[in-house]
C-alpha cells in the first residue's frame, strides 16, 4: 500500500530533509526519498517516494515550473532574502519594457553560475557549508535551459517587484535567475518568494499539505500515487508470461520483435496481465539491440 508516490505541498520554513523525516514518521515509513530539492523558503510540489518507488526516481520527468517574484534594487548573499544585504538601491524609474527586454536573453539553453549558497558539491563539500565557513569560492558556470518565461505582474516603485512563470529543465536556479537579471540591468536582484507549480509531472493543484495528509492517515484513507502512474511519460513494453519471467530475472531480450526501431532510451515493463515489472533501457547497438533490465519493481518471488 505504501509503495508508489506523494505529491507533497511543501510548507516555508521547512528542508526538503524535514519534509521526508515527517513523511516517514507520519506513515511509520522507513524507505522515503524526495525529487528535486526545494529551499526551506520555498513553497509548492514536492515529488516523495515511498517505499520500492524510491528506487524509481531517477526515471521520473525532470522538467519543472515556477512561479517567482524578484524584487528589483536589492542584491544579497544568498540571492533571496533570507541572506545578508549586500546592496541597496532605490530605482523607481526602472519601467517593465526595459526589464522584458533584459528577461529575453534568460530563455533557452543557457550559462547559469550557481547560487553560493547552494547543495551543489565542489571539491566533496556542499556549497553552502563552504559559504558558511568564508571560504572563497569559484564556480563554474554550466547550461541549463528555461522552455518558457512569462511575466504575471509588475509592481513599480522603489524596489520594483517582477512576478513570474518559469518553466525549465533540471538544474536550473531560479535565485540565479532573479540575482543575473538584477546584474543586467545593473539594478541588483534578488529573489522575493518562490512557489513550485509543478515538478516530475505532478502538479501543485493536485497536492496534499500535512494536514490532509495527516487527516487522510487518520482516517485510512491515504493511497498513494501509483509507481507506474508517475512515470506516464515514459513508452511501454508489455511482455509475454515467458519473456516476462526471464526480464525479472535480470535477462536481457532481443529488442528487435519487441519495440519499434526508433523507440530509444527507458520504457515501463508490464506483464500481459497488467501487472507493473519495472523499467527496461533499449541498448545502442543499431543490429543487436537489447532490452537491459534497469530496475526490476516486481521480482520473482
Amino acid at each position: 500500500m505504501t509503495d508508489g508516490f506523494l505529491n507533497l505541498s511543501k510548507p516555508a520554513g521547512m528542508t526538503s530533509h524535514d519534509c521526508v523525516a515527517k513523511v516517514r514518521r507520519l506513515l511509520r515509513l522507513k524507505r522515503v526519498g524526495h525529487g528535486g530539492t526545494l529551499d526551506p523558503a520555498a513553497t509548492g510540489v514536492l515529488p516523495i517516494a515511498l517505499g520500492k518507488a524510491t528506487r524509481l526516481l531517477q526515471f521520473l520527468r525532470q522538467d519543472k515550473a515556477y512561479r517567482a517574484r524578484v524584487r528589483l534594487g536589492v542584491s544579497t548573499t544568498t540571492d533571496d532574502l533570507e541572506g545578508e544585504i549586500l546592496s541597496s538601491q532605490a530605482i523607481p524609474d526602472l519601467d517593465l519594457e526595459t526589464v522584458k527586454t533584459a528577461l529575453q536573453s534568460f530563455q533557452g539553453v543557457i550559462q547559469q553560475v550557481p547560487p553560493n549558497y547552494s547543495a551543489i558539491q565542489v571539491q566533496g563539500k556542499r556549497l553552502y557549508d563552504l559559504a558558511r565557513a568564508g571560504a572563497e569560492i569559484a564556480v563554474e558556470s554550466r547550461p541549463v535551459e528555461v522552455f518558457s518565461l512569462t511575466v504575471l505582474n509588475w509592481r513599480p516603485g522603489d524596489f520594483p517587484e517582477l512576478e513570474l512563470a518559469i518553466a525549465c529543465g533540471p538544474g536550473t536556479y531560479i535565485r540565479a535567475i532573479a540575482r543575473d537579471l538584477g546584474q543586467v540591468l545593473q539594478t541588483g536582484g534578488t529573489l522575493a518568494s518562490l512557489i513550485r507549480t509543478e515538478s516530475c509531472g505532478l502538479t501543485l493543484n493536485d497536492s496534499l499539505t500535512f494536514e490532509a495528509l495527516e487527516a487522510q492517515v487518520r482516517l485510512g484513507t491515504f493511497h498513494p500515487i501509483a509507481p507506474d502512474q508517475a512515470l506516464a511519460h515514459l513508452p511501454v513494453l508489455t511482455l509475454p508470461a515467458d519473456l516476462a519471467q526471464r526480464w525479472r530475472y535480470g535477462q536481457r531480450l532481443p529488442a528487435q520483435e519487441l519495440v519499434d526501431r526508433k523507440t530509444q532510451g527507458w520504457l515501463r515493463v508490464y506483464e500481459a496481465e497488467g501487472k507493473f515489472l519495472g523499467i527496461t533501457q533499449k541498448s545502442d547497438d543499431l543490429e543487436n539491440p537489447l532490452l537491459i533490465p534497469q530496475m526490476v519493481f516486481e521480482p520473482i518471488s
